[in-house]
């Protein structure tokens, strides 16, 4: 199999529109950032070996539909749809389906990570003087403009932020869609560790701090995927060992042998 190159930011934007701040007036083209290299497999007909396909099959009369007679429907009872035709959908768009107004401008580095969604690059849509303006505004100030933006549908809160030479948007989650981890009865019957075991921890946690460096982490599942691949293609037999369960060791060995084990290094 051929070795994946690094991403690239595809030269055809999936958005266009603006950034306003008052009266300022920046057009932009937004293009996806992010490329998913995960390995996808298809379902296949195991006598045959074809490809299976997905109808939009009518659940009444078991007939396929064609797209043309496909509308989209919001279920309000067991069975019961309110009908929407596309026009009418279109009715809900608001500002940010074509304006991303900059409101707020925080601190970038305030912003928990837990909201971070998804990055897109934002460039000039002609408008190189007010987007090279921005972009050094922000870089020089460390903040981050809050605004809203609307993609398939949904809209999102953003942060437009400078990153490396360009100015990067990011979608954030809502509040209300984040799970508060502390309602779990799991975590409120947690005891505290006793000093000695602390102190263990801090010293594993000193010895194995450093820099983060993106680049020194690759996706080892994603390889072994392509190296079967590789094998299946040759017509090898693959063969799959149950890997031996480590054993568990009581906390205090378990923290004594690894700062052991880390002095070694």
């Amino acid at each position: 199999m051929a070795k994946e190159g690094k991403a690239k930011v595809p030269r055809r934007p999936i958005w266009t529109g603006s950034i306003t701040i008052g009266l300022v007036n920046v057009p932009v083209k937004l293009h996806t950032m992010i490329s998913d290299k995960a390995i996808s497999f298809h379902f296949l007909h195991k006598d045959d070996g074809q490809p299976l396909k997905y109808e939009r099959v009518c659940t009444k009369d078991n007939k396929v539909v064609p797209w043309e007679n496909v509308v989209k429907g919001y279920e309000v009872s067991k069975g019961r749809f309110v009908v929407f035709e596309k026009d009418e959908l279109n009715a809900a768009r608001p500002e940010s389906n074509q304006t991303i107004r900059l409101q707020k401008f925080v601190d970038y580095l305030s912003i928990d990570p837990i909201y971070l969604d998804r990055a897109y690059v934002l460039t000039p849509d002609e408008s190189e003087d007010a987007y090279s303006l921005l972009f050094a505004t922000l870089k020089k100030t460390g903040k981050a403009g809050v605004g809203r933006i609307t993609l398939r549908e949904k809209e999102y809160p953003v942060l437009v932020h400078p990153y490396k030479n360009a100015l990067v948007l990011t979608t954030m989650r809502y509040a209300h869609e984040i799970a508060d981890p502390s309602e779990l009865e799991e975590l409120s019957s947690l005891k505290e560790p006793n000093e000695i075991e602390v102190s263990l921890a801090k010293k594993i946690v000193a010895d194995l701090s450093g820099e983060f460096e993106a680049t020194e982490y690759r996706d080892t599942y994603q390889e072994k995927l392509k190296a079967l691949i590789e094998k299946k293609m040759k017509g090898e037999t693959i063969v799959y060992e149950q890997p031996a369960k480590e054993e568990a060791k009581e906390l205090m060995i378990a923290l004594q042998e690894t700062l052991k084990q880390l002095k070694k290094k």
